[in-house]
């Protein structure tokens, strides 16, 4: 039958691109310019005076070194590293001319390359480089790289003679690194070339840099943090990413992709995140990897030339695909998109016609909606193909009325009170040019109605508070560092913010400005994320001090009709109430990739706010001081749109926590690629709730939530009446099991806490709170509860004469949860009496596997988080050992996810077990060997989070925001709302009873 459906929908598609084909362009036409890609135009016309910064070939004869035909690798390599070891951070200047390389160039932490001139300064990979002929087997990109940005040097840049070695990727704490206004080229004979390697995190970004590509792999790979006007001309791709390195969203305004030979991007999981992007003759503009899912957003894009599928989707209806475009421009797109299962496409509506709206995902079409899987479109047919959309990214003011601050008199030398000399620059002149340094300033600077404010690091160009600072001490109203004009055009960017650690009315930054001013790359700084220079006087440095966190004001407070566009902000300074604060605004606002992290109460908060788009906001909270955060609340606001919205908390918290999103009424808020998340079992447990209505939206992902009016949907969902609760107040319950008399134990892990409900007496008891913590709860044959727990060494315990010590297996590899303190210890497995626990704990023997000649039953991992993408091939591999239980005939696998897992899945040979692949939310169906192994994997439902049970009829109950029925074959067949969000569940002695474990309590569900 599939093989049918395929060849129709073949011919059909064969036929509509015959038809439209008549009047496609030839491929070498251009309809944006005939004559080819208009030449790039230079930001930075002529040279940034600045005496902390480098000048590449500074004093040095440049007649021969930028004619494109000498090699300057390792001059400019050269640079970098000096900047680096001597300044720790720091702009690396490139004057206009060409530049010939032909190795690669590595870029660590912190480092910019920034050019200048009347026109951009060219770096030009020469025809047939030495090494950019064949991939790098070893190579995740399986490229060769012209410019790699690096977390640090590698050992061999730094001493030449060490040869060859490791190089250190840039990762999620690779900050402040960037290019900026420079073109590159490769030439022929370089068919494995990448331009740019850019796995950096905040702060980081690539802006005015045209790459052409020309017989080579791509312009970039690995995308992170940021991108603005880039433009990639040819390549067999524009970009081709992994997801980015901290997992956040990559936020891509004002781009340009021509005659790519695959595709534009080829993607996995990188939260694309894109406005303004035209695609231009190629054969498609978005490529998901297979068996991959992506949250792409696209906004005012423009499609122009495209020969197969614009965007070609892979894992369709798993709730990790979010699709959502906005305004999409078409011409001469025959197919929009296609299932690699083959089994969706969406057709052109004309020969030019705009997509208006398009989702394909989870969606939830009002408050009380039912989520459900769907796709939905609105194309509407064009009789004229659309200019590209003007940017809301303002350019910046001509370089000959530049003013540079340090001829004022300034000092920036983190001592000098420089408030007096800034305050008369902004009362003088409308642009300003702030050259790198720390700028002590002493009462707030006010910014005129056409301030231009520029600097071109947030990390090496700072203004900053001394702790205690008279004007911002005591009691009383909050008092801004910078405090932009109400309804004026300002423009800051490049400059950090810090109100240090002891000034209680602190605002980083009050803005006011209107809907045409424009915040972009400034860091709020304090806590996370600070970098100093060597030497730097301890004074300068703000200390993480527990007492000083959360005794000031917000670092960004939007208010009094505040707007315009915010673009690559970085708000970590845990001395603030909050990140942002954003209020009593209906001015059009636009964010572009916000990071606020790490506060002590509040991240973010959207007060009487209006007419907002929040694109690729991302918010984290760290586990000493974010474990009680509550992410984002928005009150009373309306007219707004989220995208790409990403909701964190980080590998190493260990309390739960209810909501990502608190709503205190309000009106149309779309909430469009919702990724609420985290490695640990203690994910936010509701990404969003209503107050007032007392309302949960339970899916942790979902495509699309609109809601129309909070108050309307009051009462909307029915109370539940088929759980009836028999035990609250805890804390976590997890890993529901049950013996063969009916009784159900369920445990508390960081509570260290296991009970039993006792099926005659109908009473809950503590059966132990032993200093083990116990991660997963079962039973042998004989009734014996079996314990996995978590062993920690501790220090000066010797075995044999040595430190005990562990290490993670080999099978941790596949999961970032082996690392960032989730390693040192041991996972085993110990049993109790149930009738005498404290007397009768026993450890597990470990005995090779297939010892047991026949296993009665076998205990694997209910879920396993692999955010590597191996749960397919780590589920069957074949574990060496097991423990075995009192019975004799019970085993457990010893394998790595047994730290992660909070249940475990009961299989019996010959029969199927179903087990979740947390990190893709999928239920799969294994066959158990007689030996125990699993093998055969095949999915089974798009849903999966931490248990699922089978009844005696195969039925299987998954647990995923509330629980769902599925037939053997896989088809929903019902639903089990649930008080709240399930954490595990199990059946009773008969299966006519389903127990249920919540955050807090514990239920019991007939089923008919």
């Amino acid at each position: 039958m599939r093989k049918t459906n395929c060849l129709v929908i073949t011919l059909v598609l064969f036929i509509r691109l015959a038809a439209l084909g008549r009047n496609l362009p030839p491929p070498s036409s251009n309809h944006h310019n005939p004559h080819g890609p208009v030449p790039s135009t230079s930001v930075f016309t002529s040279r940034p005076d600045d005496p902390t910064a480098t000048y590449f070939l500074a004093g040095k004869s440049s007649r021969s070194s930028n004619d494109g035909r000498t090699d300057v690798s390792d001059a400019l390599q050269g640079a970098i590293r000096d900047i680096k070891i001597n300044h720790n951070f720091g702009i690396l200047f490139i004057p206009e001319g060409k530049y010939l390389i032909t190795k690669t160039i590595y870029i660590p932490t912190a480092i910019r390359l920034i050019g200048y001139g009347r026109t951009r300064p060219v770096f030009i990979l020469g025809q047939s480089s030495p090494g950019f002929q064949s991939a790098d087997a070893a190579d995740k990109g399986q490229a060769k790289y012209m410019f790699w940005f690096t977390s640090s040097l590698p050992a061999f840049v730094v001493s030449p003679d060490k040869g060859v070695g490791a190089v250190p990727d840039a990762g999620a704490s690779t900050f402040y690194s960037a290019m900026s206004n420079i073109d590159i080229r490769i030439e022929e004979g370089n068919p494995t070339a990448v331009a740019l390697r850019t796995h950096f995190a905040q702060h980081s970004y690539i802006s005015h840099v045209d790459i052409s590509i020309g017989n080579g792999k791509a312009g970039l790979f690995d995308a992170g943090n940021e991108m603005e006007d880039v433009r990639f001309f040819g390549g067999d791709y524009g970009i081709y990413t992994t997801k980015p390195s901290p997992g956040w969203p990559f936020m891509m305004v004002d781009t340009w992709f021509e005659g790519q030979r695959k595709a534009a991007i080829r993607t996995r999981e990188a939260g694309l995140t894109i406005v303004r992007m035209t695609a231009h003759n190629v054969p498609t503009v978005i490529d998901i990897d297979s068996n991959y899912h992506e949250k792409l957003f696209m906004e005012d894009c423009r499609f122009d030339g495209v020969t197969g599928p614009a965007i070609r989707i892979s894992n369709e209806e798993n709730s990790l695909v979010q699709i959502n475009l906005r305004n999409v421009a078409c011409r001469n797109v025959p197919v929009l998109t296609v299932s690699r299962a083959g089994n969706h496409q969406v057709f052109a509506a004309s020969l030019i016609y705009n997509v208006r709206c398009f989702t394909a995902g989870l969606q939830m079409d009002n408050w009380s909606a039912d989520p459900g899987y769907a796709t939905t479109k609105d194309l509407q047919p064009l009789s004229s193909f659309p200019a590209a959309p003007r940017s809301d990214i303002p350019t910046l003011p001509s370089m000959e009325g530049w003013v540079n601050l340090l001829t004022l008199g300034a000092k920036g030398d983190g001592e000098t009170d420089d408030t007096k000399i800034i305050q008369d620059a902004i009362n003088r002149y409308p642009t300003i040019y702030v050259p790198q340094g720390w700028y002590r300033i002493s009462k707030t600077l006010r910014l005129r109605p056409n301030t231009v404010l520029i600097g071109l690091s947030p990390i090496a160009t700072r203004f900053q508070l001394a702790d205690n600072t008279q004007a911002f001490g005591g009691f009383g109203g909050p008092a801004a560092l910078l405090e932009s004009s109400r309804g004026g055009n300002n423009i800051v960017t490049g400059i950090g913010l810090s109100t240090g650690a002891s000034n209680p009315r602190a605002v980083g930054c009050k803005w006011m400005a209107g809907a045409g001013s424009y915040l972009n790359d400034v860091k709020f700084i304090g806590g996370h994320g600070s970098i100093s220079r060597p030497g730097t006087p301890r004074r300068q440095l703000y200390q993480q001090q527990d007492k000083d966190w959360d005794t000031q004001y917000w670092s960004l407070w939007i208010t009094d009709n505040g707007g315009g566009t915010f673009k690559d902000i970085w708000s970590a300074s845990t001395y603030a109430t909050a990140g942002a604060y954003i209020s009593n605004t209906s001015t059009p606002g636009r964010i572009y990739a916000m990071s606020i992290e790490h506060h002590v109460r509040n991240e973010i908060r959207f007060n009487k706010v209006s007419n907002w788009k929040v694109y690729a906001l991302q918010l984290e909270e760290e586990s000493r001081e974010s474990s009680e955060c509550q992410p984002m609340e928005i009150e009373d606001c309306h007219n707004m749109r989220f995208a790409n919205l990403y909701m964190f908390r980080v590998i190493r918290v260990i309390k739960p926590y209810p909501y990502s999103i608190r709503l205190w009424g309000g009106s149309n808020l779309e909430f469009l690629n919702v990724h609420n998340y985290s490695q640990i079992k203690y994910t936010t447990t509701v990404p969003l709730y209503d107050i007032n209505t007392n309302t949960e939206i339970r899916p942790w992902e979902f495509a699309r939530l609109f809601v129309s009016s909070v108050q309307a949907a009051s009462g909307a969902r029915a109370p539940v009446t088929k759980a009836v609760p028999l035990a609250a107040g805890f804390e976590f319950a997890q890993s529901a099991t049950s013996d063969s008399r009916g009784n159900i134990y369920f445990c508390e892990s960081r509570m260290r806490r296991i009970y039993r409900w006792s099926a005659a007496t109908h009473t809950i008891t503590l059966l132990a709170d032993y200093p083990w913590e116990p991660l997963s709860l079962a039973c042998d044959q004989k009734d014996n509860l079996l314990v996995v727990f978590k062993y920690v060494p501790k220090p000066g315990w010797f075995v044999d004469g040595h430190q005990e010590t562990f290490s993670n297996p080999p099978d941790a590899a596949g999961t970032s949860f082996s690392g960032w303190g989730n390693s040192g210890f041991a996972t085993w497995v110990y049993s109790i009496d149930p009738e005498n626990p404290d007397e009768s704990i026993r450890l597990l023997p470990r005995v090779p596997m297939g010892s047991i000649a026949h296993p009665y039953k076998v205990l694997y991992p209910a879920h396993r988080w692999r955010d590597y993408h191996d749960f397919n091939t780590v589920s069957v591999k074949k574990p060496e050992e097991c423990f075995v239980a009192p019975d004799g005939v019970t085993i457990i696998p010893v394998v790595y996810d047994l730290a992660r897992s909070t249940a475990l899945a009961t299989g019996y040979p010959g029969q199927p077990l179903y087990l979740t692949d947390e990190y893709d939310k999928r239920t799969v169906r294994t066959n158990v060997s007689p030996e125990g192994y699993l093998s055969d994997l095949t999915y089974f439902a798009e849903r999966g989070e931490f248990s699922s049970v089978t009844d005696k009829s195969g039925y299987v109950y998954i647990a995923d925001g509330e629980v769902y029925r599925y037939d053997p074959q896989g088809k929903q067949t019902g639903l089990i709302p649930t008080p709240e969000r399930p954490t595990s569940i199990t059946f009773g002695k008969d299966q006519k009873t389903l127990y249920i474990t919540g955050h807090h309590s514990l239920y019991e569900v007939a089923i008919p």
